[in-house]
């Protein structure tokens, strides 16, 4: 009998520790020089994703005659909302039936997900909150202007509104570790969707106007002052333009203005999401990600979806959401680059989870993101209604062939992105741009080389670069010319050739030292599609 027990504590344990040890290989963020990557089995995952269109997964019908047409854009990653009123109808009563059959067709299609909770939040409003939470606003109050009018958004300061969101992300949670840690279909976890506060910069419910009136919590107090150095420019100015005090109210501290009242429902939305994050991890250990919805030039807090995790208050919500892994930008503005410089922050993993649908510039954006920031991801936005033979396939195409060279030599010098900078209102700076690989500099311009090029055209231009050996250099993209220069003398061309990678191994095409090179004068990638070019230098004095 002894025998017995012993042998069966003994398969008992062997099963834990195999749980165990699913549960530790789920996705995480591990650092890779001055990069965050996503680790996915034990490997790093270069998301090559799209976000589908709001309604489109509540419907899996609707959505399974899509899934050819993505694998066709050569999609690895679809991001999916999950639906609080689909996931809890009635109160306490659970349906995960949505999500299962969204899991299990990723995985009929050899796709990854990351899911979005459309939980208190969808782009300020509170649309996919339950019937039972909509119906009972003296159970669960809503935010309400200043002359005291009701809104159709759930009001972070009220403790059963975020009980309720908690425990309904902690019961997805605990569902997907049961469904899912052993396949890791799902990789990461949006926790709300675009917070924000319009069309005023706060919330004005009594339990909001009683918080405003109250002292800045201690906590944020001690995370400012230990961060002093280190704080984003704009926080730091409005500190300091009121005395940089170590306590006071919210308008002594940060200013009675708007964008005080922002500093104000920036802590109240990052404590909110906080609380739900901390209790869905308290069940499965997945990274987690917030998404902000950009401002315009010139809009005032209350004009755009204010206090979510924007530049001026990212230290509000790194200290108010410490579960919350990624800020993350939802880019549909033209100037992707400005964008994503804001959002590449140390420490911590750059996503770029939605953008514009802007099909020439788009994929150009992506090689850039993946090699100037270190991208873990990219994702333009109603994926599904993209056509089959779409520009983005043919970027993604490329960027699968490289994804090992990519996650390979992110976060060292030896990788760069580069892309013209586009303005606001459009406006393309094609400038040259240098880029230095030890002694060797590579000057790029953008569009074709003998003839002008349309700003549209310009904007579409956009290489990914990757030193391979000190004199080999991967060039990837579209509509850029390259010359080389060495410091010690002179950087000749010995070698251009395209072709592609199949299963990892470089198949070369077509010798280029010809035409294609201006006879060896410089690689050109041409503007109307994207590819891959490998050049071999040879260098003299």
């Amino acid at each position: 009998m002894l025998r017995t027990l012993v042998l069966i504590a003994a398969v008992f344990a062997a099963c834990v520790g195999e749980a165990d040890a699913q549960l530790a290989a789920a996705p995480r963020f591990e650092a890779h020089g001055d990069a965050v990557q996503l680790i996915v089995d034990g490997h790093p995952f270069l998301m090559l994703g799209g976000e589908l269109g709001n309604s489109t997964a509540s419907d899996l019908n609707y959505l399974r005659p899509h899934w050819a047409a993505l694998q066709a854009l050569h999609l690895n990653t679809v991001l999916s909302p999950v639906y609080w009123e689909l996931i809890e109808p009635q109160e306490g009563q659970f349906d995960f039936s949505s999500v299962d059959g969204l899991i299990r067709d990723a995985r009929a299609h050899n796709m990854r997900l990351v899911l979005l909770w459309f939980g208190s939040w969808k782009n300020s409003m509170s649309s996919y909150a339950p019937a039972w939470v909509k119906r009972h606003a003296q159970r669960f109050p809503r935010a309400r202007t200043s002359d005291g009018h009701g809104m159709e958004i759930l009001s972070p300061f009220s403790t059963a509104n975020r009980d309720a969101d908690a425990h309904a992300f902690a019961a997805l949670m605990q569902h997907l570790r049961a469904f899912d840690s052993a396949r890791h279909t799902v990789l990461m976890i949006q926790v709300e969707n675009e917070i924000g506060m319009i069309p005023e910069a706060r919330d004005h419910s009594a339990a909001a106007e009683s918080a405003f009136q109250g002292q800045v919590p201690a906590e944020l107090m001690s995370y400012l002052a230990t961060h002093r150095d280190h704080l984003s420019a704009a926080l730091r100015a409005r500190w300091d333009a009121n005395g940089a005090r170590a306590s006071g109210t919210w308008s002594e501290v940060f200013g009675g203005d708007a964008g005080g009242e922002e500093a104000f429902m920036a802590w109240s939305f990052a404590t909110y999401t906080n609380a739900v994050a901390a209790a869905g991890r308290a069940q499965y250990d997945l990274p987690f990600y917030v998404n902000a919805a950009l401002i315009r030039p010139g809009r005032k807090p209350g004009e755009y979806p204010s206090a979510g995790p924007l530049p001026q208050v990212f230290d509000i919500w790194r200290a108010g959401a410490p579960t919350i892994d990624v800020l993350a930008p939802d880019i549909y503005f033209p100037n992707f680059v400005e964008w994503a410089r804001a959002y590449d922050l140390g420490g911590q993993a750059f996503f770029v989870p939605e953008t514009g649908r802007q099909p020439e510039a788009t994929p150009a954006n992506a090689f850039y993101a993946f090699g100037a920031h270190n991208a873990i991801g990219f994702s333009p936005f109603a994926i599904e209604d993209f056509a089959p033979d779409d520009k983005l396939g043919e970027a993604y195409d490329v960027l699968s062939q490289i994804t090992p060279l990519i996650l390979e030599h992110q976060g060292t010098p030896s990788i760069a992105g580069v892309r013209p900078v586009v303005a606001f209102d459009g406006t393309v700076d094609a400038t040259p741009q240098d880029v230095r690989f030890g002694a060797t500099t590579l000057h790029v311009s953008f569009g074709e080389p003998f003839a002008p090029s349309t700003q549209a055209q310009l904007a579409a231009c956009g290489a990914l670069i990757i030193q391979t050996s000190p004199d080999e250099f991967l060039i990837a993209g579209r509509g850029v010319v390259v010359t080389f220069s060495y410091d010690q003398g002179i950087a000749g061309i010995e070698s251009i050739h395209e072709g592609r990678y199949v299963n990892g191994v470089w198949i070369p095409g077509r010798l280029l030292n010809g035409d294609q090179s201006h006879q060896g004068r410089h690689v050109h990638l041409p503007a109307d599609h994207f590819g891959i070019q490998r050049v071999r230098l040879y260098k003299y004095s």
